[in-house]
C-alpha cells in the first residue's frame, strides 16, 4: 500500500502543479488542492479523469484481471500456447502460486488509483461556493459511483480489503488493515445508494456515458444481490426496470456492435472513441483475436468447447453465433465482408494443410489449433472490417466495453424474485431474455427455475465479468458453492475435458495448455485471488493473505 500511495501521490502532484518557473515557485511538486477546484469547468475536468480509471488507458492494468476471470472459469482457456502465460496460468489454473502474480497487483494498485482520485473528486468538489449546488452535487455523486464500482471490483475478487476514504499521504496508509468483507460491502451501499439520489436518469448528448441513477440503482442491485440480500436487491431491481428508461434492444447481434454503443440496453459502459495519434480505443477486440491470419491478435481469453457446447444442448444458435467464432466457419455474424476477410488466410503458412487436416472448406475462416488452445475467438469484442480502424492491431479499437446493462438486470431481478418465492414474477423477467433469443418460455417453478436462471445467465452474459463471480456466490442443493462441483477433480468441467466421449479433439491436441485446468482447484483457497505479495509486504504484515495463499 505505501508503494501504491506514493505513485498515486506523486502522480496526483505532478497533475496539479502549475507551470511556472522552477525559480519562483516555492515548493516545487506540492499538490494543491484548494487552489484548483475553483470552478465547475475545473471539477468537470477533474470527474473525467476519475472515469478513465476505469481502464487506465491500457490493456495490462484493468483489462488483464478482466479476461483472466473469465479464464477462472469453464467459459474461458487462457488460449495463447506459443509464448509462456505464466501470471495468467497460475490463477487460471489453480495453481495455489498466485500471490506475486503480476497482473492482479496492477489491478490493485490502479484500482486503488482510481479510488484516490475519487476521495480527491468527493471532498474538494463538495466544498467548492457555486451557484450551481444541483451540478456540485451531480459531480459528488458521479465520483461516489465510481468509487463504489472501484470497491466492488476489488470486494469480488480479494474479500476484504482496505478502506481508504480519504486522501492520505504515503506514511499514514501502512497501518491501515483490510476491512471485513461484510464492512466493505456495506460502504460501497452507502456510495451508490447516496450516488443514485444525486444522478440524473439521463443526460445530455455531450454527457453521454456518465454515471446515471439507474446505473448506481443497477449495481446496487448486484452489489445487494452478491450478498444474498434478496428483498434489498429486488426492490431496487424492480425500481430500474420500472423506470422506462431502458430496454432490451430488439436483436441480440446488436448489443455488442459498436453502432448501438450508449443503446437503451445500457446502464454503464466504457466510453472508447479510437485515435490512433493519441493511442486512444479499447483493447479488448485486439487481445482476443486470433493469432494467426486475419485475426491480428493474441489470443488471450478463448473460449472453451464446453461452453459452446453449452449453447447447443440448450438450441440457443442466435447467441451462439453472436458469442462465438469457430475455426472453419464459412460466415461470421455480422461481418458483411467475408470473403474479403478469409482472404488474409493465405498469411497462414500451414492453411492448406489445416483445410485438408480438419475437412474445412477452402473459404473457411481459419484459426490454427497449433497455436491456440481452443480454435475460436469471442465474437463480442470481434470488430467486423468496416468498423476497424486504419491501423487495427494495435491494441486500440472504438467498440465501447458494456460493464452493466438491461438482460443482466433482468436476470438478477428473476433470481432475486425466485428465492423470494415469486417464481411468475421470475419467469417473466427471465423469459423477455429468452424471447429476444428466440427460446421458448420457460415454466418451471422452484430449483428448475432456479437452474434455468443460472444458465441464462451463463449464455446471455458470457464475457461480460460475470461468470466466475455467480459460481463462486451461487450455491448448490447441499449449500456448496456451485464452483466447487464445476471445478475440482471430480469438477464436471474438468471430468467433461478429460473424458475421451466429451472432450473437444482440437482442444485436447494442444497441451500448450493443459486440459485439466481446474483439477487442483480447493474451495477453501480459491474463492478469492490472492492479496499481492508486494502490497502485504510493504505493509509491514499488517495486510493478512487470504486463507490457502503463501
Amino acid at each position: 500500500m505505501k508503494h501504491l500511495l506514493s505513485i498515486l501521490t506523486l502522480g496526483a502532484a505532478l497533475t496539479f502543479t502549475s507551470c511556472e518557473d522552477f525559480l519562483t515557485e516555492e515548493v516545487r511538486g506540492q499538490l494543491n488542492l484548494d487552489s484548483y477546484f475553483t470552478t465547475v469547468e475545473e471539477c468537470e475536468s477533474y470527474i473525467t479523469g476519475c472515469y478513465q480509471d476505469i481502464t487506465c488507458g491500457g490493456w495490462w492494468q484493468i483489462n488483464t484481471v478482466w479476461l483472466l476471470s473469465e479464464m477462472c472459469c469453464d467459459d474461458a482457456w487462457m488460449g495463447n500456447t506459443t509464448q509462456s502465460q505464466s501470471d495468467y496460468i497460475s490463477l487460471a489454473h489453480y495453481q495455489g502460486n498466485g500471490a506475486s502474480n503480476g497482473p492482479i497487483s496492477n489491478f490493485w494498485q490502479y484500482r486503488y488509483k482510481g479510488i484516490l482520485r475519487c476521495n480527491v473528486a468527493i471532498n474538494q468538489i463538495s466544498q467548492v461556493d457555486v451557484t450551481d449546488t444541483q451540478l456540485r452535487d451531480q459531480l459528488v455523486g458521479e465520483a461516489r459511483f465510481l468509487r463504489g464500482y472501484f470497491y466492488f471490483e476489488l470486494v469480488r475478487n480479494f474479500g476484504g480489503v482496505p478502506l481508504i476514504t480519504d486522501f492520505l499521504q504515503p506514511e499514514d496508509v501502512t497501518n491501515i488493515p483490510r476491512s471485513s468483507t461484510e464492512e466493505v460491502y456495506k460502504f460501497i451501499e452507502e456510495d451508490l445508494l447516496a450516488a443514485s439520489e444525486v444522478l440524473p436518469e439521463s443526460y445530455e448528448a455531450a454527457k453521454v456515458g456518465r454515471a446515471t441513477k439507474g446505473a448506481a440503482l443497477g449495481l446496487l442491485g448486484k452489489v445487494y444481490l452478491y450478498q444474498e440480500k434478496w428483498q434489498e436487491a429486488h426492490d431496487v431491481l424492480k425500481t430500474v426496470i420500472d423506470s422506462g428508461v431502458y430496454d432490451l434492444l430488439p436483436e441480440f447481434g446488436q448489443v455488442w456492435d459498436v453502432e448501438y454503443d450508449n443503446s437503451i440496453e445500457s446502464l454503464f459502459e466504457v466510453q472508447y472513441e479510437y485515435h490512433a495519434t493519441l493511442a486512444l480505443g479499447g483493447s479488448l477486440a485486439t487481445v482476443t483475436g486470433a493469432r494467426n491470419g486475419p485475426g491480428d491478435g493474441w489470443s488471450w481469453c478463448l473460449p472453451t468447447a464446453n461452453l459452446e457446447q453449452a449453447f447447443i444442448d440448450a438450441g440457443d444458435t442466435v447467441r451462439l453465433k453472436w458469442t462465438i467464432i469457430t475455426a472453419g466457419c464459412t460466415e461470421i455474424a455480422g461481418e458483411n465482408r467475408f470473403n474479403e476477410f478469409v482472404e488474409n488466410n493465405s498469411t497462414v503458412a500451414n492453411a492448406q494443410d489445416l483445410i485438408e487436416e480438419y475437412g474445412w472448406d477452402p473459404n473457411c475462416y481459419i484459426i490454427d489449433p497449433s497455436q491456440h488452445k481452443s480454435p475460436r475467438v469471442i465474437r463480442k469484442y470481434f470488430l467486423p472490417l468496416e468498423d476497424r480502424p486504419e491501423v487495427y492491431n494495435t491494441d486500440k479499437s472504438p467498440l465501447n466495453h458494456r460493464i452493466l446493462r438491461f438482460a443482466d438486470v433482468l436476470l438478477m431481478y428473476a433470481e432475486a424474485c425466485n428465492e423470494l418465492g415469486q417464481d411468475g414474477d421470475a419467469q417473466e423477467a427471465l423469459n423477455r431474455v429468452r424471447t429476444r433469443a428466440k427460446l421458448p418460455a420457460v415454466t418451471t417453478t422452484g430449483h428448475q427455475l432456479r437452474d434455468a436462471i443460472r444458465q441464462e445467465r451463463r449464455l446471455e452474459l458470457a464475457f461480460e465479468q460475470n461468470r466466475l463471480y455467480d459460481i463462486r456466490r451461487w450455491k448448490d442443493d447441499s449449500g456448496q458453492p456451485v464452483i466447487a462441483s464445476i471445478l475440482g477433480p471430480n469438477g464436471s468441467f474438468v471430468q467433461w475435458n478429460l473424458n475421451e466421449a466429451t472432450r473437444d479433439p482440437l482442444e485436447w491436441e494442444n497441451q500448450g495448455e493443459s486440459s485439466d485446468k481446474g483439477s487442483t482447484f480447493q474451495l477453501n483457497r480459491d474463492l478469492v485471488f490472492p492479496i499481492p505479495l508486494n502490497e502485504i509486504t510493504m505493509s509491514n504484515g499488517v495486510l493478512e493473505q487470504n486463507p490457502g495463499w503463501n
